[in-house]
C-alpha cells in the first residue's frame, strides 16, 4: 500500500516500551506514516521509543484509554482513523482490511474480529468466556452483531466519530463506541483479523474481573437509550416478581394459618404497582426511542442532500 495521507493511526499506550517500536515500524512498512501515540504517562521508555520511531507523541492530560481517545481527536483532522493497541497483539500489515470498507463507502465504522484468527495463548480461557458473554449481551440488548465489540483494532471516519457522544474513561470506550454506532444508525462492517499473543516481556493493562464488570455495567446502563424496553422492563420485571412472591407468601399465611402480615402486604402491593409502571414506562420509552432514531435518520438524509447540492 502506498503512503496514505488521508489516514491517521491512533495508538493509545501505557508502558508499551517492549512493543511500540515494532508496531510503528509495521505501520510505516505499509505506508501509514501519520501516526499519533497518545500516552497515559508511561513509567518506561514508551514515549522515547515512539518518538525515535517517527511517531508524534502526546502525553494525555487525564488517565484511561477512553479519555486518551477523546483527547487525541482534538489533534487529528484526517478523513479516516485507524486505531489499534500498542501491545503488539494486532498485525499492522492487516490495516488495509479495516480501511477498505471506509474508502468504498460500505461502512462508517469497521471492527476487526479477533476470533476469526486467534493464535494459541493470545487470550486466556476466562477472557474468551467473558468476551463471548459481552458479545451475546450486546446482541440481545442492542439488537446488532458487531462480531467482537471489545476489539481494539478499529477504523472509522472522522465524521462518524464526531457524531458519537462518548464519556467512558477506561476500557469501556470500545463498548460505548459499539452502542453509539447502534444509536446513531452508523453502518458497521466486521472484518477478520489475526490476534497474536502478547509478548512475554509486556505486562497487560487490563484487569479481567474489574474491567469486565465495568464493561458489563456499561452495556446494561447504555440500554436505556437504545433498548429502553429491555432496560426498564427488566428492572420492572424483577420488582414485579418480588411483589408476586411476597404477596403469595402473605396469601398463603393468611388462608392457611390465619396470620396477617400487613406490612408485607403493603410491600407486595408497592412492588406490583412499581414493577408494572416500570414495564409500562419501558414500552412508552421504546416508542419514543424509535421515533428519535427515525428523526435522526431523516436529519442525516437532509444533511447528505445538502452536501450533494454544495
Amino acid at each position: 500500500m502506498e503512503e496514505d495521507g488521508d489516514v491517521c493511526v491512533l495508538i493509545p499506550t501505557l508502558n508499551e516500551a517492549e512493543t511500540i517500536g515494532d508496531v510503528i515500524e509495521g505501520l510505516q512498512a505499509v505506508g501509514l506514516d501519520n501516526i499519533l501515540v497518545i500516552d497515559g504517562d508511561s513509567a518506561d521508555d514508551t514515549v522515547e521509543i515512539a518518538e525515535s520511531a517517527g511517531a508524534t507523541v502526546i502525553v494525555q492530560s487525564g488517565s484511561g484509554k477512553g479519555q486518551a481517545v477523546r483527547e487525541a481527536l482534538d489533534h487529528i483532522d484526517s478523513k479516516y482513523l485507524l486505531m489499534l493497541d500498542g501491545d503488539g497483539t494486532y498485525d499492522p500489515a492487516q490495516a488495509e482490511r479495516l480501511l477498505e470498507p471506509l474508502r468504498s463507502g460500505e461502512a462508517d465504522h469497521v471492527v476487526g474480529n479477533r476470533f476469526a484468527d486467534m493464535e494459541s495463548g493470545a487470550m486466556t480461557r476466562l477472557n474468551k468466556v467473558g468476551n463471548k458473554l459481552f458479545n451475546a449481551v450486546f446482541r440481545r440488548v442492542h439488537g446488532e452483531d458487531h462480531g467482537d465489540i471489545l476489539s481494539g483494532y478499529r477504523a472509522f471516519t472522522r465524521e462518524s466519530f464526531d457524531r458519537m457522544h462518548l464519556t467512558a474513561a477506561g476500557f469501556g470506550i470500545e463498548t460505548e463506541i459499539a452502542v453509539e454506532c447502534v444509536k446513531r444508525g452508523l453502518d458497521v462492517a466486521v472484518v477478520p483479523i489475526t490476534y497474536r499473543a502478547r509478548p512475554a516481556e509486556s505486562d497487560p493493562n487490563l484487569s479481567p474481573i474489574a474491567d469486565g464488570g465495568r464493561i458489563l455495567l456499561t452495556l446494561y446502563s447504555l440500554a436505556k437509550t437504545t433498548n429502553p424496553l429491555f432496560y426498564f422492563g427488566s428492572i420492572g420485571a424483577v420488582i414485579f416478581g418480588g411483589g408476586v412472591l411476597v404477596g403469595g407468601y402473605v396469601g398463603v399465611e393468611f388462608f392457611t394459618q390465619g396470620i396477617s402480615h400487613e406490612i408485607l402486604a403493603v410491600v407486595a402491593t408497592l412492588g406490583l404497582l412499581l414493577g408494572g409502571q416500570l414495564i409500562l414506562f419501558g414500552f412508552l420509552a421504546d416508542m419514543l426511542a424509535s421515533l428519535h432514531r427515525e428523526r435522526l435518520r431523516r436529519l442525516d438524509e437532509i444533511d447528505d442532500r445538502l452536501e450533494d447540492l454544495e
